[in-house]
């Protein structure tokens, strides 16, 4: 298979590329942990994350918003104290800001899968690149989802970081043409 080669190097990147990478995702807590997980990886490579995604699910407690919303401060010097997780404080804080931010929306009477994907229509943007040098790090829905998220008090949600999660929950199909999963991607 000639696979998008951002995904060569070692089989769990293969693996999330082949079975996870652009396909649509619409659960809420899902997008929750997606989002938290985005944000986490900046300043470092997705493989750093990747790496450490299930400890991450277990020290934060399946990435449940309304449990992540009332963590204390005992929970965050535990949080900073694992090894497990990239230890950095403004990160942590911010998956707490974020759990309140997303249940404030889901307050407000809209899920967070359908806030989300109105800045993609509702539907994948189908993209057809040859080249991963053609793909963007932004994009105008990426800059709208960033300001928006922004101004309902989230955090790590700069334009870069909202366009990689748009690409990983396949709000954008990003997969290389050449790429078997594009097709199969599309075609859902």
């Amino acid at each position: 298979m000639e696979r998008c080669p951002w995904c060569e190097g070692f089989d769990l990147y293969r693996e999330y590329h082949d079975k996870e990478w652009g396909v649509p995702l619409h659960d809420d807590r899902a997008l929750f942990e997606l989002l938290i997980l985005e944000g986490a990886q900046a300043g470092l490579s997705w493989a750093t994350v990747l790496k450490r995604r299930e400890h991450y699910r277990k020290v934060f407690d399946g990435f449940v918003p309304e449990r992540v919303a009332r963590y204390d401060a005992q929970k965050v010097a535990e949080l900073l104290a694992d090894p497990g997780i990239i230890r950095n404080r403004a990160k942590v804080a911010a998956a707490i800001l974020n759990a309140q931010a997303c249940l404030a929306i889901q307050a407000g009477g809209q899920s967070f899968s359908n806030y989300l994907w109105g800045f993609v229509g509702g539907s994948p943007i189908q993209n057809g690149w040859t080249s991963l040098s053609e793909v963007p790090a932004r994009t105008p829905q990426s800059e709208a989802m960033s300001k928006a998220l922004a101004k309902a008090g989230f955090k790590f949600v700069g334009a870069t970081i909202c366009y990689a999660f748009m690409q990983a929950s396949g709000m954008v199909n990003d997969h290389l043409v050449s790429c078997p999963r594009h097709r199969e991607v599309r075609t859902g």
